[in-house]
């Protein structure tokens, strides 16, 4: 009798035994076994959170999920290059349930680095590699940004001569920037301006600010009148070069605005802020699997227009309609790709 009563007992303990282990790991691939103030999360940045730009506006998004949802989101400036896979690994060998990082540059390296810690979330922001379970890249859709830049330029211009410099020629950046050329000289050559063109340059340098002012200048002494640029830090010194050509210039990425309101007359401002808490969001709600690509733009009020007094009253208005344009599913974007 005595063996038929521990046989049962130990039956039913390894039944519960298998439940709780089974439970758990269900729980864990819905994301949803923790709180928000449990999570590990970090965030990778190529740069200073300072830049008033790229870096600036995901850093907003760590101070948003860490206010709104209580999580205590950590994050790591400048990551160089060659650091990108080390990196990845010490917070992965760590325990984070997410490592966030900022720009496609990134992409190689969490997909080189994901499918070895299956229990990590790697999510790349601008990504677009998603190769392995625990890898979701947010695409946001920065085109859509550039569109109501561009028809802003359009607006202002006034020879239709624009400057367009960009980081470093991925395909997210090429696409960005001819939404952005073709649709400034489409608005100028409908204003009248026949001879309207766009001159297009990369940096391939995301910090050098001395570089950027050269190119700045360089593009203006060449008659561009309305400047335009999506590289962090280097994106201050094509501002710069405009300020003292006198040149325009429509900002890109935060609200740049602030910098000088005669040059910088209205900006493209990006609620990373938005997208982050949703993101966090949606993954407490298990709904961020891998082996997709997650995508944001105006619809979901990611982007969004700064105007200045010195912004004409038609370009601001124009904007805003390009604004529900985007939100009512009329315009489309991708067609402008080359």
């Amino acid at each position: 009798m005595k063996k038929i009563i521990a046989f049962i007992l130990a039956t039913v303990m390894l039944m519960a035994t298998l439940t709780a282990c089974g439970s758990k790991n269900n729980d864990d691939k819905k994301g949803g076994a923790k709180t928000a103030a449990d999570l590990k999360i970090v965030l990778l940045l190529p740069g200073e959170i300072n830049d008033q730009g790229w870096n600036a506006s995901n850093y907003a998004g760590v101070v948003a999920c860490n206010e709104k949802l209580g999580t205590k989101m950590e994050y790591v400036e400048s990551v160089k290059e060659a650091d990108f896979e080390s990196t990845f690994r010490e917070y992965a060998e760590r325990g984070y349930d997410i490592i966030m990082a900022a720009g496609s540059q990134f992409d190689e390296a969490a997909s080189s680095v994901a499918a070895n810690y299956p229990n990590t979330r790697f999510m790349v922001v601008n990504g677009s590699k998603c190769d392995a379970d625990n890898l979701c890249p947010l695409f946001p859709k920065e085109y859509e940004a550039s569109y109501l830049a561009a028809v802003i330029a359009g607006h202002i211009t006034a020879n239709g001569q624009f400057g367009l410099i960009g980081g470093d020629p991925n395909q997210a950046m090429k696409d960005l920037m001819a939404v952005y050329g073709k649709t400034a000289v489409s608005i100028a050559k409908d204003r009248g301006i026949a001879n309207a063109s766009y001159n297009l340059a990369y940096s391939n340098s995301w910090t050098d600010v001395a570089l950027g002012k050269q190119m700045s200048e360089n593009m203006i002494d060449n008659g561009a009148d309305v400047m335009f640029v999506y590289a962090n830090e280097l994106g201050l010194g094509v501002i710069n070069g405009a300020v003292e050509k006198g040149a325009k210039v429509v900002g890109y990425s935060s609200d740049q605005t602030t910098i000088d309101p005669k040059t910088v007359v209205a900006s493209i401002d990006f609620d990373y802020a938005t997208m982050y808490v949703w993101a966090i969001d949606q993954f407490l709600a298990g709904k961020l699997a891998g082996h997709q690509i997650v995508e944001v733009g105006v619809p979901e009020n990611v982007y969004f227009p700064v105007y200045t007094d010195n912004c004409p009253a038609e370009a601001k208005t124009a904007c805003d309609q390009a604004v529900a344009d985007l939100k009512a599913g009329k315009v489309d974007l991708k067609a402008l790709f080359d």
